[in-house]
């Protein structure tokens, strides 16, 4: 298995940077196999979808496009996939950030079902509430 980093993954998927981006596309095209997969935490799931959104105004239609490209690639082994694709139709539904609704699935994955946060489109959610709710 190969870790991979926001930034290969970022030049993969924008094709910005000439050079970066043929070394990416040749690991991620020609070294990843079902053999040899491709690794990709929660950390760098998150960060590429906000740096996507961020650095190169991404609009949520193509950054769930995004993270369900990633999901579905066979040579990618993804931390926490159940609570990734979780977290992905809870994005497609809701106003947070996906890494919110990860971090809430994650969370719930362990055994807290609920995530206290500030963030008020999170709150929204019902796997949210605000720290000074009753739990």
């Amino acid at each position: 298995m190969i870790g991979l980093d926001t930034n290969v993954l970022v030049r993969f998927i924008v094709q910005d940077d000439s050079a970066q981006s043929r070394i990416a596309a040749r690991l991620i095209e020609t070294k990843l196999a079902l053999e040899c997969k491709g690794f990709v935490s929660s950390v760098v799931l998150c960060e590429v979808l906000w740096v996507l959104k961020r650095a190169y105004r991404q609009p949520k239609e193509q950054l769930l496009a995004v993270v369900k490209s990633i999901l579905e690639t066979e040579v990618l082994e993804i931390e926490n996939r159940d609570s990734a694709w979780r977290a992905y139709y809870d994005f497609d539904e809701g106003d947070a950030d996906f890494s919110d609704y990860y971090i809430a699935q994650i969370n719930k994955a362990h055994g807290a079902p609920v995530t206290a946060t500030f963030d008020e489109c999170a709150l929204k959610h019902r796997l949210f509430k605000a720290p000074d709710s009753q739990f």
